[in-house]
This record gives structure tokens, C-alpha cells and sequence, in this order.
């Protein structure tokens, strides 16, 4: 039997194409471990009043420590602190007046166990504080009996006083239904798969460029209303105005899925391709969907919400529990992303139906003209 019959791949080329495998694998993990591995609490936006001597210490104690993840910023009084972390302007705030510290687990539980740790450290110095305080007072007393002269200080009134408490309020809290935040960071990639897989398919299955975008508004619409019965109306992980979360939903899976219509349209089957590397290897992995984009190194955190990830988890978390934080510039990235892939599905459309592969009696035939 001749080698003509049954074609074998050089040696060459099948040794090519398993190295090749190797190293989109390792693209793989790196774009999906970077993150993660990178990741550190810092440049983070945090509230602070009190006296100024006060306020001093703890700025000398939080950069005396090996890292410092605090971005001080000074907050009038206890209620501006609490506007600014409903606005997501901060993640909360240290109050050194009557000891208390604001955080916001809604916003991100890595930040709001950052805080928490900062209020243990200045519960040890009030405690720290007021025992030495009492201590002075005590040798004060003793000297003053033991040489007939007036104390120096004032006895303590009350030598069984309670040490103050430093409370920690959370301002905005996770709803019951995720406690943990970990489902609402978790969906982020899934509703980037789902955004892709529907631009795959209609691009793939679906001939001539209006009717793949009259099918992207259906695909948008209904993979909108599903993911918000879902997420918010079975398992909770949403909150707010339900159908508020079902628009940005569908807009956010339509971004995706348009980019990849779009991309097809004008670079073919490659255009698929490097529209999904972009979206799963470079896009989705900077999107801080799980973190605050402070924690992602600089400017990476920054840039990942001008992608449809980054803005949609963003978008998600603002609707769900800060209804007070500014949405407007989200909501116009979706929209750019959107708009830019129906742009790019009209130019590419010269690329007719013949390159789609679809059984024939799915394509409309028009009817032969009568003279």
C-alpha cells in the first residue's frame, strides 16, 4: 500500500506541534497564576481621623511594618468616611477619636481582613496605652507617699475602668446567601466563557452579518435574563434591582460575544483566535474580579477595567451592593466594546455565507427572479 493512501505526519512537524502544545500550556498557567502569585495588599484607598499625634503614630507604625497596603486619606467625621466607602471611594476608614474602624466586605474580603487587622494592632495600643498610663500613675502615688509631697498627677478614678474596645463596623456587608464573597468572584470567568461561546456560534453557524447581529441581540436579551435568574433569584449571589443586573448581564456577555463576531468578520477564523487569547489570557486575567485592582501589580489592575471582564465583575459589584458609587464610566466601556464589534462585523461584510459551513438547507436560496 502505497504512502499516498494513508498520509502520516512528517517527524518533524508532530515533534513541532507537541512542543507547541507545551508552551501554549504555559501560557495557560502563567496568565491564569500571575495574578494570584503577584497579587499583594497595597496602594489601597483608606479613610482616617483623629488627632494629629495620634494619626502621626499610626502613619510611623504602618510604615514602619514590611509592607504598607494603606493609602491614607484624611475623612472629616465618622459620616464622610461612611458616604465615601458607600461610593466605593474607599475601603473603609480608621477612626482614632472614639476607636473604631469602618470596613466594607462587599466591596472586597481581602481588603476588609487588611482593616481587621488593623484594628487588632490598635486595640494592643490602647490597651498598651492605658496600662502604662495607670502605671504612671501608680509610681506618681507611691513617691508622693513615700516623700510627704502632693502627687504629680491625678490618682486614677476608677483603677478598675475597662480598657476602651476598638470596634470594627461593617458598613457594607455581603448578603447571607455569600457570605464569603467567593460566589460572586467565581461567576466572573463562567459569564466570560458564556459571552465567547455565543460569539463562537454565531459566527460559526450563522450566515450574513445583519442576521448574526439580530442574533446577538437575542443571544444578549436571553443569556442576560438567565444568568440574573440564576445568579441573583436561585443562588443569591446578587443583589438590587434585578432587572438593573440582568442589563448589565447581557450587555457584558454581548461585549464579548460582538468582539468575537466582529474580529471573525474581518480577519476570518484567526480573528476568533486572537479575540479569545485577548479575553482569556490577557483580559479576564487582570480584571481583579476577586481583589481590588490596587492589589494587582501597577498598571495592570488599572487597565483591566477598560476590558469587558474587568468592568462587567466591576459593574456587577457596584449594582449589587453600593447603588451610591459612580457606574457611568462601566456601563460606557460595555457599550464601546459593543458597539466597536458590531462596527467591526459590518466592515468585515464581505465575508458572504460560502465561508460558513453549514448544512445547505439551513441557508435561505432566493427565489429565482421571473422576467
Amino acid at each position: 500500500m502505497s504512502d499516498n493512501v494513508n498520509p502520516r505526519t512528517r517527524w518533524d512537524l508532530a515533534l513541532a506541534y507537541g512542543l507547541a502544545a507545551s508552551l501554549a500550556i504555559a501560557v495557560l498557567i502563567i496568565a491564569f497564576v500571575w495574578p494570584a502569585a503577584t497579587s499583594k495588599p497595597q496602594n489601597l484607598p483608606v479613610g482616617i481621623s483623629g488627632p494629629a499625634d495620634r494619626v502621626a503614630a499610626l502613619e510611623a507604625a504602618l510604615e514602619a511594618q514590611e509592607t504598607d497596603p494603606f493609602t491614607l486619606v484624611e475623612v472629616s467625621s465618622r459620616d464622610d468616611a461612611v458616604s465615601q466607602i458607600e461610593a466605593r471611594e474607599l475601603y473603609g476608614a480608621i477612626l482614632l477619636d472614639e476607636p473604631e474602624v469602618l470596613v466594607a466586605s462587599a466591596a472586597s474580603p481581602a481588603a476588609a481582613q487588611a482593616l481587621r487587622g488593623v484594628a487588632t494592632q490598635l486595640q494592643a495600643q490602647v490597651s498598651a496605652g492605658v496600662q502604662e498610663a495607670l502605671l504612671a500613675q501608680v509610681q506618681a502615688l507611691g513617691t508622693a507617699l513615700a516623700t510627704g509631697q502632693p502627687p504629680a498627677v491625678t490618682p486614677p478614678a476608677n483603677e478598675g475602668a475597662e480598657i476602651p474596645t476598638v470596634t470594627v463596623t461593617d458598613v457594607v456587608p455581603l448578603a447571607s446567601s455569600d457570605p464569603t464573597g467567593a460566589g460572586l468572584a467565581a461567576a466572573a470567568f463562567p459569564l466570560t466563557l458564556g459571552g465567547m461561546l455565543g460569539g463562537i456560534l454565531l459566527s460559526l453557524l450563522v450566515a450574513g452579518a445583519v442576521r448574526r447581529l439580530a442574533g446577538l441581540v437575542v443571544f444578549g436579551i436571553a443569556a442576560g435574563l438567565l444568568a440574573a435568574l440564576i445568579m441573583q433569584t436561585w443562588f443569591g449571589l446578587l443583589q438590587g434591582d434585578w432587572l438593573l443586573n440582568a442589563a448589565a448581564l447581557a450587555l457584558g456577555m454581548s461585549a464579548t460575544a460582538a468582539f468575537l463576531i466582529g474580529m471573525n468578520a474581518l480577519l476570518g477564523r484567526a480573528g476568533l483566535g486572537i479575540a479569545a487569547i485577548v479575553t482569556v489570557l490577557f483580559a479576564n486575567p487582570i480584571s481583579a474580579a476577586a481583589v481590588p485592582m490596587q492589589f494587582l501589580p501597577e498598571p495592570w489592575g488599572a487597565i483591566g477595567q477598560y476590558f469587558v471582564p474587568g468592568a462587567a465583575s466591576n459593574l456587577l459589584r457596584s449594582l449589587s451592593y453600593f447603588p451610591d458609587a459612580a457606574t457611568a464610566m462601566q456601563w460606557t466601556v460595555l457599550t464601546c466594546w459593543f458597539v466597536g464589534g458590531v462596527i467591526l462585523a459590518l466592515v468585515g461584510h464581505y465575508r458572504d455565507r460560502s465561508d460558513v459551513h453549514m448544512p445547505a438547507e439551513q441557508l435561505e436560496v432566493p427565489a429565482p427572479q421571473t422576467a
